[in-house]
């Protein structure tokens, strides 16, 4: 399994549809915490997956967050 970072981007209008997709959508994403810059007027979502390849990651969100989301396989490392 590889490790990704997926960052969703969206407009201040669509705050509300982008939370309010993942219902009825089945994935492990669901009532997790992630990361978000909402309140800060960023717009930004992100999570830290494990998934087989980039596709994967990204199938764990509903369509609205994937189509607007990129996933970045990362890795952690000692900072000397």
């Amino acid at each position: 399994m590889t490790r990704y970072l997926i960052h969703h981007r969206h407009v201040a209008q669509e705050c509300g549809v982008a939370y309010a997709s993942f219902r009825g959508h089945e994935s492990s994403l669901r009532h997790r915490s992630a990361l978000s810059s909402c309140d800060s007027g960023g717009h930004g979502i992100w999570w830290i997956v494990d998934a087989a390849t980039e596709a994967d990651a990204l199938a764990l969100l509903p369509f609205f967050i994937a189509e607007r989301s990129t996933a970045t396989a990362v890795r952690e490392v000692a900072i000397p």
